[in-house]
């Protein structure tokens, strides 16, 4: 009995230390803190590290560190591959996704590679948890990211932010990144559709759940300054 009373308590504990760490990996993004994400990705492992790599790699892109974030989208992606191998989920799968989009936006000429990679890692994704709002997010982003011609479009991204943002609202205490996320995401696919008003209510909305979300605070000040 006592054995499985410090079980119990042991997988409570790694449950709330990783979504602790997933925090400190997204304060550390906002800030663009390249010295503390590379911290995080050397202190964590598995799923935590692969993210803290993730947020390095598109903080070092922004910051125009192509190498760092070549490196860093790599890192995570090997980690996130060997997870999957030994036994895939839809956390991991969703992730692996977005690096794999993240490779053809550094790397144009790895679409034909990447591209077919993310829809069958998606599709994997979604088979395993179709109410996943991450899953359903990253599948927003490809479809924003994804050209007309090949099946993208806008109607379809704001249709699966508004699906992912009310799974969002249900309660999370582990993996619960993305929140802000799909708002702002929402809010650039109803900008491309015409609806400047939406899109900055949405940017809006990301402060209201994330107020240090910088993405949402960049967009609100660049509209700002072109309305003026």
């Amino acid at each position: 009995m006592k054995t499985l009373i410090l079980a119990g308590t042991l997988a409570l504990f790694s449950h709330a230390t990783n979504a602790n760490d997933i925090v400190q990996i997204d304060q550390a993004a906002n800030a663009m803190d390249i010295s503390q994400l590379q911290s995080l990705s050397h202190q964590n492992q598995d799923y935590t590290q692969a993210y803290a790599n993730y947020r390095l790699a598109i903080s070092a892109n922004i910051l125009g560190q192509p190498k760092l974030a070549s490196t860093a989208l790599n890192n995570a992606q090997s980690t996130l591959e060997a997870l999957n191998n030994a036994s895939a989920n839809a956390e991991n799968l969703a992730l692996l996704a977005s690096i794999y989009g993240m490779q053809i936006g550094l790397i144009p000429a790895k679409a034909s590679v990447y591209g077919a990679k993310v829809s069958a890692t998606l599709s994997q994704a979604q088979t395993l948890e179709p109410n996943n709002p991450r899953v359903l997010l990253i599948e927003a982003i490809s479809a924003f990211n994804t050209p007309a011609a090949y099946g993208g479009n806008m109607l379809n991204t704001i249709q699966l932010t508004s699906k992912a943002i009310d799974l969002f609202a249900e309660p999370c205490d582990n993996i619960c990144w993305g929140h802000a996320e799909a708002y702002t995401w929402r809010g650039l696919a109803k900008q491309s559709s015409g609806d400047s008003q939406g899109a900055i209510d949405d940017w809006q909305a990301a402060l209201s759940v994330q107020a240090d979300y910088g993405w949402a605070h960049f967009l609100l000040n660049k509209n700002s300054e072109v309305s003026q």
